[in-house]
Parts: structure tokens; C-alpha cells; sequence
């Protein structure tokens, strides 16, 4: 008998969104990993990455926020974050405007941490080559892939071929699904008006599909999809997609 493989180490940079407003996502990601054989660390010094204080201006705050998180997670082999806007702006985003404001140890920086930084889908099929994961989930499924997902990381089907992996589960495409449901951080406070007629032709088509759960990879569109489901008394429940991926029903 050989000897058994050592596990994969990951460390979860879980966001303050999540950890403030959403504890059960990361509690459905060390659930989802360790079922993978993967042995998650969470240092416990990660604060906020910056995103927010970046998408609203605040360049020197944000890049401050962003410096710790890479000083925190500097240890670690492999990062994964169940969030494509905070991965997307420490990846992308945050390292660029470290080069514009001519910081170039900060940028190589936070450059090492996006090499080693998967958003959960990316870490899942390219990181562990799993896309059937043992989940259950026999309900309707419709998924509403994040602008970040999409346009920053790129993360493709990847979303979709987890959820489609799942047993039971019905997944039925979410009609204009590409488009922003209207949160965008901060937008949705500045341009109020605009995001609101954004959210109600994002709700329109999660009806459109008789879907039980709006399912996605941002908590944040999450809260905005599901916070008009629950005002509009439609029963349509929101959840992550590791809350899914997690699931054995």
C-alpha cells in the first residue's frame, strides 16, 4: 500500500462581506474542501482587501488594506476566495494602480499574491481537477454569473459545469444572465435609481426561469438579487455556489 498523499493546504481569505454578513459561505467552503482532501487554513489577522475603498476613490486606502492582505496571506502556497469582486480586485485591479501611482514593490507584491489567489471555482476544476464534487441538491436551479466573474477573472463554465455536476439538481439558464444586476458596490447607493431598474430586469428573469434558488459567486449581488426576491414575496431563495457544492440533501 503507498503512502497517502499529504493534503492540499489552502488558506481561505474569506472577505468581510462574507465573514460580517454571510459566515455560513465560508463554513460551505471548509465543508466543500476538506471533502476534496484539502487542509484549509484561516489566518485570522485578514481584514478587508481594500475593494471597496478602491471602486469608490480612496487609491492610498485601498492600497494600504491591500498590502496587509498580501503580508497576511504571505505564507501561503495557495488562496482561495469564494468572492470573484474581492479576488478580482486584489488580482487585477489592485496591482495596477500600485504600477500607476509608481509603487513597484507594492505592485510585484501584490503580484506574488494574485500568482497564488483562486477564486473557489478556479481552485476547485484547474487547482483539484474536480468538477463532481458528491453534492446533492434535487431543486431548480438558475445561476447568475457576477460581472466580476465574467469580465475580471474570466472564470467561464466553470460555475456551470460544478452546478451541472451536482446529483438531482435541475439547472436551467438564467435568460441575459451576462448582464449586471445593478449592486456594483457603491453604484447601487450613488446611482440608486439606475441600479433599482437594473435589479428589476435581473429579478424578471430569475422568474422568467420557475427557479427555487438564484445561485451565483458574489454574496454581494446575492444580498441585492435576493433582498428584492424577499420584498416581492416570490419565494425564491439566494445562496452561494459552495453553499450548493456543499450540499448532500
Amino acid at each position: 500500500m503507498g503512502a497517502v498523499p499529504r493534503p492540499v493546504r489552502v488558506a481561505l481569505l474569506i472577505t468581510c462581506f462574507n465573514d460580517t454578513l454571510f459566515p455560513r459561505v465560508g463554513r460551505a467552503v471548509v465543508e466543500l474542501l476538506e471533502r476534496l482532501g484539502c487542509e484549509v487554513a484561516f489566518p485570522e489577522e485578514q481584514t478587508c482587501c481594500g475593494q471597496m475603498h478602491g471602486n469608490t476613490g480612496y487609491r492610498d486606502q485601498a492600497l494600504d488594506l491591500a498590502r496587509r492582505t498580501a503580508r497576511v496571506f504571505a505564507g501561503e502556497e495557495l488562496i482561495v476566495c469564494p468572492s470573484a469582486s474581492c479576488a478580482g480586485w486584489l488580482r487585477e485591479l489592485a496591482p495596477r494602480l500600485a504600477a500607476d501611482a509608481g509603487h513597484e514593490p507594492l505592485r510585484a507584491e501584490l503580484a506574488a499574491l494574485g500568482s497564488r489567489l483562486r477564486e473557489l471555482t478556479e481552485l476547485v476544476v484547474d487547482d483539484l481537477c474536480a468538477e463532481d464534487v458528491g453534492a446533492s441538491f434535487p431543486h431548480r436551479v438558475t445561476y447568475h454569473p457576477t460581472c466580476h466573474s465574467l469580465r475580471a477573472l474570466g472564470v467561464g463554465d466553470r460555475p456551470r459545469r460544478l452546478l451541472g455536476a451536482v446529483h438531482g439538481i435541475d439547472l436551467v439558464d438564467l435568460p441575459a444572465g451576462a448582464e449586471c444586476c445593478g449592486f456594483g458596490g457603491t453604484f447601487a447607493l450613488k446611482n440608486a435609481d439606475t441600479s433599482m431598474a437594473m435589479l428589476s430586469d435581473k429579478v424578471g428573469h430569475v422568474l422568467s426561469t420557475g427557479a427555487e434558488v438564484c445561485a451565483s459567486a458574489d454574496t454581494s449581488c446575492l444580498m441585492h438579487i435576493g433582498g428584492a426576491l424577499r420584498r416581492q414575496r416570490t419565494g425564491v431563495r439566494t445562496m452561494h455556489l459552495a453553499e450548493i457544492l456543499a450540499a448532500r440533501e
